[in-house]
């Protein structure tokens, strides 16, 4: 099939999964710097792994990958770097800087992520019909970076990931900004603000300027809030 297009349309599909597949470095560079212990520069390699996430999708069907190049798979894919970028480097995120508690536990805890995780990354209903995900989508990378910021104590942080866990397994809405028609571009909105947020939040910290933190809380909440309200709406 993919002899039906011209070089330039092949060329533009086999460069939108170097695209996609430049999430494996960058998650590689996230791992090397939790194991040099540089937290800031760990969760930029993820921000950008993310960003990168976020509009592959997009590019894809835009040079019509599935029908140029039929024979990769690019969710099988964006898969699998995502299972590193959303699931692992961030368990090693949370377990080298200490945001669970100390020794066995936080192993414990590790593992628990990337185990529920996999439920999630196998779930063939993982998206509801108006493309929400059903259960807790593994955003691991965007708990670390909250758990990180907080600093709350460690047993709090036990909690909220034994929880987030066990969300994988229920009907709980979360809402995918980029793929739910619904208030699309409010949605697209205020996710910009909120990453903004978390990348100025992430370079001053220490710091935490009132009024940048209220703006990231008013973010946070109107994500919660979308989903609490679509869970509630039912099947």
């Amino acid at each position: 099939m993919s002899a039906a297009y011209g070089i330039t349309h092949r060329l533009s599909a086999w460069g939108v999964h170097v695209f996609t597949a430049s999430g494996a470095v960058l998650g590689l560079l996230g791992l090397l710097a939790a194991a040099a212990g540089d937290a800031k520069l760990c969760l930029a390699w993820l921000g950008v792994a993310l960003v990168v996430d976020g509009v592959d999708g997009t590019l894809a069907r835009r040079a019509s990958v599935k029908q140029v190049l039929p024979g990769i798979d690019g969710s099988v894919l964006d898969l699998v770097i995502d299972y590193l970028t959303y699931v692992v480097v961030p368990a090693v995120f949370m377990h080298r800087f200490g945001l669970l508690p100390e020794g066995l536990v936080s192993i414990a805890l590790a593992a628990w992520v990337l185990l529920t995780s996999l439920y999630c990354f196998a779930n063939v209903q993982m998206k509801s019909g108006d493309n929400y995900f059903v259960g807790f989508p593994a955003i691991w990378n965007v708990v670390a970076l909250y758990l990180w910021l907080l600093g709350l104590d460690p047993w709090i942080n036990a909690a909220v990931v034994v929880a987030l866990g066990l969300l994988t397994f229920t009907t709980a809405k979360f809402l995918h900004p980029f793929r739910v028609k619904a208030l699309m571009a409010l949605n697209i909105a205020v996710t910009t603000v909120w990453l903004l947020c978390c990348v100025a939040l992430v370079i001053l910290s220490p710091d935490r300027p009132g009024w940048l933190f209220g703006l990231w809380l008013a973010t946070s909440a109107y994500y919660a809030g979308v989903c609490a309200w679509r869970t509630a709406r039912g099947p």
